[in-house]
């Protein structure tokens, strides 16, 4: 488990195994969740990095009964 230390800044560093899984880049923004007693850092990906993540996915099925036309 990886851990860092925070500045008197209050700054803190991503460790270097985390930032490649996550693929995050200098500049990039993050989201802080506060849920319970823990706190989630969730990287903010733009839209444009987005486009093709759903490619080959099959739209056929109808979810629900009101859905269909």
């Amino acid at each position: 488990m990886d851990s860092s230390t925070v500045s008197a800044k209050y700054n803190i560093v991503i460790p270097q195994e985390i930032r490649k899984n996550f693929n995050i880049k200098p500049g990039q923004k993050v989201r802080f969740i506060q849920y319970k007693n823990t706190i989630e850092i969730i990287p903010i990906v733009s839209m444009a990095s987005m486009k093709g993540i759903f490619k080959g996915m099959d739209t056929s099925f109808v979810r629900d009964e009101e859905d269909r036309i």
